[in-house]
């Protein structure tokens, strides 16, 4: 498989991870229960449709690769994306350090890969 449509269909995981998460915070904030079941029906169908692109991943990649980079690059996402830019949430520097650190550890995997 083409390497251009392998990471085309990483980072299309990664935004239906992140969109899921958000989906399931902006449920968790619905003050009445239609948003809270609309935002849970988002974040679900979401969830779902990156565990299907998840699993046609893992046909071309080790599990070890594709959940590094699916795990990996969704939490990275969903912290960056989804917490601070989209829901305004406070980043520690703490939290940055783990966040780059998750970020090294996903390139090393990505290496590992070559060797």
């Amino acid at each position: 498989m083409k390497t251009t449509l392998l990471a085309g269909l990483v980072l299309l995981n990664v935004i239906l991870q992140t969109v899921a998460n958000v989906a399931l915070k902006w449920s968790a904030l619905s003050g009445k229960l239609r948003g809270l079941l609309t935002w849970q029906v988002v974040a679900n169908v979401s969830g779902f449709m990156g565990v299907v692109v998840l699993t046609y991943v893992m046909r071309f990649l080790p599990l070890s690769q594709a959940l590094a980079y699916s795990w990996g690059l969704g939490f990275m996402a969903t912290e960056v994306i989804g917490a601070r830019l989209i829901l305004h949430e406070t980043i520690t520097m703490l939290q940055w350090t783990g966040v780059l650190m998750i970020t090294g550890g996903v390139v090393l995997v990505s290496l590992g890969r070559a060797a």
